[in-house]
């Protein structure tokens, strides 16, 4: 194949595009992810699965072949975002004939065609202000604080840009954990476990499940929604202690009659 047609089957699909540009040939199911259309994207994977690097690639194809696109890379903290921004830069310098760069600095850059890659701490304050992104990443979105989510959520309405939320789970709370146990078929779900990764090993997993036990083992590497260590009641137990065919005692305060205390004279 020419290089002329490898060009435009990279911008076509992403999966070609980390092959033959970055020299990066991604597992099955960093395919799915790569060649995903769905706006909404959930993916639940266990520690050391390569989710990181298959957002970034995916940032950079968006940055690259979507020209002024504005792509935003979100975490707990900005420590761990500019973790991610690495991974992305790091892949940029690797790609064969690249765009060059307009500008460039710790936490962002422009390509000469215009599109953007930023990356900043998951806080509501720190997002506002940006508008009309393409694509939006959110690292560790099971630890970010739900309020950043929220303040995302409207930058999207008008340039239908793609939401990616990727996390490990953290108990059954949290946005992360809404969109992926009630998020209905608005979102794809791809769930990454350490079978799933063949660069992790039976014995290591073996060593895993004996140093940290079995609660810990299932929420970091099966990516299950564990409960909280210190819930005094199980989830699964207040879900079942809640119907509908039981009446409430009270519907709001203003139903609620205050209490009259008679005059002691």
């Amino acid at each position: 194949m020419g290089s002329l047609a490898l060009d435009l089957l990279s911008a076509l699909d992403p999966v070609t595009f980390a092959q033959d540009k970055l020299d990066f040939e991604p597992d099955p199911w960093q395919a799915n992810l790569l060649r995903s259309t769905s706006n909404q994207v959930l993916l639940n994977c266990c520690r050391q699965s390569g989710k990181s690097t298959t957002t970034a690639i995916k940032a950079l194809h968006t940055a690259t072949y979507s020209p002024g696109s504005l792509v935003l890379l979100g975490s707990p903290s900005q420590r761990q975002s500019s973790l991610l921004f690495s991974k992305v830069t790091e892949f940029r310098k690797r790609m064969n004939n690249g765009l060059k760069l307009q500008e460039d600095n710790r936490t962002s850059f422009e390509l000469s065609n215009g599109s953007r890659v930023v990356c900043l701490p998951g806080s509501a304050d720190t997002v506002r202000g940006f508008s009309a992104p393409s694509l939006i990443i959110e690292d560790e979105a099971a630890f970010v604080d739900d309020g950043f989510n929220i303040a995302i959520r409207p930058m999207l309405a008008v340039s239908q840009g793609r939401l990616i939320l990727m996390s490990t789970p953290n108990g059954r709370r949290g946005h992360f954990y809404e969109a992926w146990e009630n998020g209905g078929d608005d979102w794809d779900r791809i769930e990454v476990t350490a079978e799933d990764c063949p660069r992790i090993t039976e014995e290591h997993l073996q060593k895993e499940r004996r140093t940290y036990g079995e609660w810990t083992f299932l929420q970091e590497y099966e990516c299950k929604f564990m409960d909280a260590a210190n819930q005094l009641f199980r989830t699964s137990d207040i879900d079942r202690a809640i119907t509908d065919e039981v009446k409430p005692l009270f519907f709001g305060s203003t139903n609620v009659k205050p209490l009259e205390f008679e005059e002691v004279s």
